[in-house]
């Protein structure tokens, strides 16, 4: 075991402070990885504060990074040291069911191993994030980073990218779709970009007038805000898609009916309640509601080419390691533009 550099939590009402973790030692198939930076994403502020049911503590947050690869194991074929690499939500799954033959591993039946908040596949050894200086993770489950440089905006992509990569991907996207975007913050920034990238004519919907620069300057062709009752109305049967990325209370059936026949709404947001879903919205277009979790890491690999081929990258905000409790604080309030990213040199 190898002592480690981290920040995390020892309880749901403590603060992000520096603490001490061990790594495994570098097995046959293992990467061990300096970690560069590591993005914050809202579920890191969830779990550190238990919100999402009980957590495993001492937690040490993190899932989206990008680092160097220090050192490989014996049996190492697809990584080399000195590369760039990247881990994104988990480290490991079951490797034996459907969805992880057919490469989802997202969808493991047994569940996937989170990158932290979770237990090894042994079922005590805790898993601990990327608030830290270094990770070991199974080379089956890092990732090639296809960039030589911005790899601060590249970090979210392992987590807000693939997330909303991965319906649009499934739903067919692509040019003639009128695909719109709910809510702007760090996936919905990161779906209006794919979306546009895709040959889609995007519309921004939102609650803010003060996000319609930005939903522009992002690639947005129009903005709505979804609280004006006459502009909602003449979008009545206009999308064929609409990514819905909030994560607040929101009153779904309002924007299934801007699906037109056979429109399909993506959902990645998790609000904080079960919606309760006008069936006669549903059945008088034949719309339909698709749930999707990130991707498995066959297509999170996907993304990333994507995004290199396309220059897709996160809007970021980067702070040092001690401004991260401020940093949650900051998201809470939606302060942020799009996501932040830790520095890990200033661990």
């Amino acid at each position: 075991m190898n002592s480690v550099k981290s920040y995390g939590a020892i309880n749901k009402d403590s603060a992000i402070a520096p603490m001490p973790i061990e790594r495994r030692d570098l097995g046959a198939h293992d990467v061990s990885i300096d970690i560069l930076y590591c993005g914050v994403c809202h579920s890191d502020i969830h779990m550190a504060r238990s919100e999402w049911g009980p957590s495993v503590y001492p937690i040490v947050p993190g899932h989206e990074i990008v680092g160097i690869v220090k050192a490989v194991g014996s049996a190492v074929t697809q990584f080399k040291v000195g590369q760039t690499a990247g881990v994104g939500v988990f480290v490991d799954s079951c490797r034996t069911c459907p969805s992880c033959q057919g490469g989802q591993e997202q969808y493991c039946d047994n569940n996937f191993t989170p990158t932290y908040n979770g237990y090894e596949r042994d079922g005590k050894t805790p898993t601990f994030g990327g608030y830290s200086s270094n990770i070991v993770v199974d080379e089956k489950y890092t990732l090639h980073i296809p960039f030589t440089d911005h790899l601060d905006q590249v970090a979210p992509l392992l987590c807000a990218g693939i997330t909303t990569y991965s319906p649009l991907k499934f739903a067919g996207v692509g040019k003639g779709h009128k695909v719109a975007v709910l809510g702007l913050g760090g996936l919905g920034h990161m779906g209006v970009k794919f979306a546009v990238a895709m040959g889609a004519e995007v519309t921004m919907l939102s609650t803010s007038p003060s996000k319609e620069a930005d939903a522009k300057r992002l690639g947005a062709h129009h903005f709505v805000l979804s609280i004006d009752k006459e502009q909602m109305k003449k979008l009545s049967n206009q999308f064929d898609f609409i990514l819905n990325t909030v994560a607040a209370h929101h009153d779904m059936n309002a924007f299934l009916n801007l699906l037109k026949l056979e429109g399909k709404m993506l959902i990645v947001g998790i609000p904080p309640e079960d919606h309760r879903i006008a069936a006669a919205s549903l059945i008088s277009k034949r719309r339909s509601i698709i749930g999707s979790n990130i991707g498995g890491i066959a297509e999170t690999q996907e993304m990333l080419n994507y995004c290199a081929e396309h220059n897709i990258l996160s809007d970021i905000e980067l702070i040092p390691m001690n401004q991260i409790n401020e940093a949650y604080e900051r998201i809470i309030k939606s302060d942020v533009k799009y996501r932040f990213v830790i520095d890990m040199k200033t661990i």
